[in-house]
């Protein structure tokens, strides 16, 4: 359990890396749903480690903002376009 959680850590800081040195806002919108991802997959990961259910609640929340986190940087690239 304990490789995944580092596996998914060093997923979310190459995201972060993307996120600040991306070379668009394409692969930056995409960065930023990697570490929405990762993140959810980490909470899981840690509440099946830790035994706390608590953590599956709050994965299921990060989950829910990061989709309209994406959603909402979706149109914001689409104006940014038309402008």
């Amino acid at each position: 359990m304990i490789l995944f959680a580092a596996l998914l850590l060093l997923t979310m800081a190459l995201g972060l890396w993307r996120v600040l040195r991306g070379p668009g806002r394409v692969d930056r919108l995409q960065a930023v749903q990697l570490c929405g991802t990762s993140g959810t997959a980490l909470l899981l990961v840690l509440a099946q480690a830790l035994q706390a259910p608590a953590l599956r609640d709050v994965a299921l929340v990060l989950a829910l903002l990061a989709a309209l986190l994406s959603a909402a940087l979706v149109q914001l690239l689409r104006r940014g376009a038309h402008d």
